[in-house]
């Protein structure tokens, strides 16, 4: 299951750029010294860049970058992102296996990606906050030529990555909403690094079911798809309600108690994402399940704790 989310419309801002942001208040009490430190670095940031527009880093409301962080035991994150992942954690208490579970389906897959594809170039679509095992760091520890573009619709995630891969020339992060994929395909830091004449990756991994019906994420993926190389290939991830259905509507209720349009969906509408593609070995599996030579079944955790379908699919 995913973590909560503020949902995904951008906050208008000109990716690449930041401006000065809304300093937390009383209220926004940091859980971890982080916090502070993510606004500090954006105070510094826009100072350096003289960008006259706030930047407003929402530190009153959770926001599923955050709500990530914190199910991952990471520290970027607010007393408001705790509050609320805990009481999606009510209904599912496993929620922190679940995400740990998707983190390691993203690193397997990009492994796999260039290991076995020749892919050197990643669009990271929901990217979330830095953490360990960045897809970055996955594939350059195999190819440190390796490209990542990173893009998220949380000011922080823009703040905090900017900073971290300031010397990277191959990795860049900016702000933008998967929502509005030709806008992002159009940013020129994305023009910039990545080749879209060539095979790249795009990934959405857990962030589908944050867009809702009748946002089309169908359309979403076929934008992507048509806009891409032949021999590219798509990792994405998406929680369901299929494997532990009373659980998992729980969680769906407390996240639309906060505004988060969280949509679960089942094996079949998740596979139809797919569509235009080839799945490749194993085809759609729990997140946990999907070539994991790492932990023997016996040792994995049962699917209705994860609740989380993943696969690849290539373009021909």
């Amino acid at each position: 299951m995913p973590p909560a989310a503020d949902g995904l419309s951008a906050t208008g801002y000109a990716a690449g750029t930041v401006g000065t942001p809304r300093q937390p208040g009383p209220e926004d009490r940091v859980v971890s010294g982080q916090g502070e430190a993510l606004s500090s670095e954006a105070s510094e940031q826009s100072e350096a860049s003289g960008t006259p527009e706030p930047l407003d880093l929402r530190t009153d409301q959770p926001h599923s970058a955050r709500m990530y962080d914190y199910l991952l035991g990471g520290k970027d994150h607010y007393t408001v992102d705790a509050e609320a992942a805990e009481q999606a954690l009510a209904p599912f208490p496993l929620l922190r296996t679940a995400a740990r579970e998707n983190r390691a389906f993203l690193g397997r897959a990009v492994r796999h990606l260039v290991r076995e594809t020749g892919i050197r170039q990643f669009l990271d679509l929901g990217s979330g906050l830095p953490t360990a095992e960045n897809v970055h760091q996955v594939a350059q520890r195999v190819d440190p030529s390796a490209r990542v573009v990173y893009v998220d619709n949380d000011p922080i995630v823009l703040v905090h990555g900017s900073a971290l891969l300031a010397r990277d020339a191959h990795t860049a992060v900016i702000q933008g909403d998967i929502r509005r994929p030709t806008e992002v395909l159009e940013d020129p830091q994305v023009k910039g690094l990545l080749d879209l004449s060539k095979p790249l990756a795009v990934l959405a991994v857990a962030v589908l079911h944050f867009v809702a019906d009748e946002e089309d994420p169908e359309g979403v993926v076929r934008v992507l798809r048509e806009a891409v190389a032949p021999g590219s290939h798509f990792i994405l991830s998406h929680a369901t309600a299929d494997l532990a259905p009373e659980a998992a509507m729980g969680v769906q209720r407390a996240y639309r108690a906060q505004g988060v349009p969280l949509t679960l969906r089942d094996r079949e509408r998740f596979t139809g994402f797919f569509d235009g593609l080839t799945l490749i070995e194993p085809g759609v599996r729990v997140v946990s399940d999907w070539r994991n030579d790492e932990v023997p079944e016996a040792e994995r955790p049962d699917h209705a704790d994860v609740s989380w379908y993943g696969g690849i699919g290539r373009l021909d």
